[in-house]
């Protein structure tokens, strides 16, 4: 039967599965570093804005200003200005490898909004508190905002792999491999509708299990 509704598919396996390696690599690898990244600048962003534990309102101004700017970039159009900072980096602006460094810039703008969200949820009478104790910035980073925020930053996080998943895609469209370039190649130039279903398909399995966990993790870590 599913010679009949995937033939092309059933054509090619290893072309499949070597996209969806592809897909997770990219996703695995941009996604760690965005998550430190988005971290460390929701984390910088929240202590210096103007009433912060830490303000500091020229760092703020210009780190607001960068991620305003890398967001209102198209990411069509960051893959190929990254270009020639992905081959300097990584020693190549194409394939998996080359796609690393824009799917970085292209997420971890998105994912500092959502750390900085998370963190503007935690209930200022906590914070007022753990000043008044005489707890230092870091106690008070780590201690109450991440503490406090869990499930947001889960929330967060979830959405911005989510994100990261599409912008995989469209990086294949460009050359980059993975899921994108399966379905361009074989399901677009050739005409071949089961193979583009069949990426679509597998893109819908991942993006259910990724919502899964990350409403599982939001869930036990409310209180």
């Amino acid at each position: 039967m599913l010679e009949k509704i995937i033939p092309n598919v059933l054509d090619k396996p290893d072309a499949l599965l070597e996209s969806i390696q592809e897909t997770l690599v990219m996703t695995v690898w941009s996604g760690a570093f965005i998550f430190i990244l988005g971290l460390f600048f929701g984390v910088i962003l929240t202590v210096t804005k103007p009433g912060g534990i830490c303000e500091n309102k020229p760092l703020f101004q210009v780190l607001d200003k960068c991620i305003n700017f890398f967001r209102s970039i198209p990411f069509i159009i960051l893959l190929a200005s990254l270009m020639p900072l992905s081959r300097l980096i990584m020693g190549t602006a194409i394939g998996v490898t080359g796609a690393i460094v824009p799917l970085i810039f292209g997420a971890t703008p998105f994912f500092t909004r959502q750390i900085e969200n998370a963190f503007a949820e935690v209930d200022s009478g906590l914070i007022e508190a753990a000043q008044a104790m005489g707890c230092s910035v870091p106690e008070m980073v780590f201690q109450v905002y991440f503490k406090e925020s869990i499930p947001g930053i889960a929330r967060g996080t979830t959405i911005t792999i989510i994100s990261l998943l599409g912008l995989t895609a469209m990086a294949g469209a460009v050359g980059a491999g993975g899921l994108g370039d399966f379905a361009i190649r074989y399901g677009h130039d050739r005409n071949q509708v089961d193979v583009t279903y069949v990426t679509v398909l597998v893109l819908v399995i991942f993006v259910s299990v990724i919502q899964y966990i990350g409403t599982f993790i939001e869930k036990k870590n409310i209180h």
